[in-house]
């Protein structure tokens, strides 16, 4: 386990997130984007608003902050400002993994009671884990609304690449 690894999983993670954005959302409407669902966290909107969140707040931990450096308003409908803000995200996840050293793997970062025991690398596996996980969840609600969809499995990535 090193830190090299990491950051090949985390560019596979926002690979996988922007095509999930780019590929599919972008083209829904707005009745779409934000049309409820009984599903899991309802509209597509909610999933993604959620997967920023949650990357902000564990990555806000993992950097040792009790709260989240990008908070984002559980409000926004607009699909630009939202966009934004998962750039923000991203950014501050890529400039984390730029300085991660394997030692920093073994470090417990997280100063909150809950989450305390929690050692740097079993945060960044939950994270990516969390973001397949609410990516499939989207790629469904995406089909029910009708959109052919792909794959985004880890070993497709790889294929696609670092076989070059």
């Amino acid at each position: 386990m090193n830190a090299d690894a990491f950051r090949q999983l985390y560019d596979y993670h926002i690979t996988e997130n922007r095509k999930t954005w780019n590929y599919y959302i972008v083209d829904l409407s707005q009745e779409q984007f934000m049309q409820p669902s009984p599903y899991s966290l309802g509209s597509i909107r909610n999933h993604v608003s959620h997967l920023i969140g949650v990357d902000d707040g564990w990555f806000s931990g993992l950097k040792g902050r009790t709260s989240p450096e990008n908070p984002i308003p559980e409000d926004i409908e607009d699909r630009d400002t939202l966009r934004q803000y998962w750039d923000k995200v991203e950014q501050s996840m890529r400039e984390y993994l730029d300085a991660l050293t394997d030692d920093m793997l073994f470090k417990k970062p997280f100063m909150y009671d809950e989450d305390k025991d929690i050692i740097a690398w079993q945060a960044l596996i939950h994270v990516v884990n969390h973001g397949a996980d609410h990516r499939a969840q989207i790629l469904r609600l995406l089909g029910d609304l009708g959109v052919r969809t792909g794959p985004q499995d880890y070993a497709y990535y790889v294929y696609d690449h670092l076989s070059r």
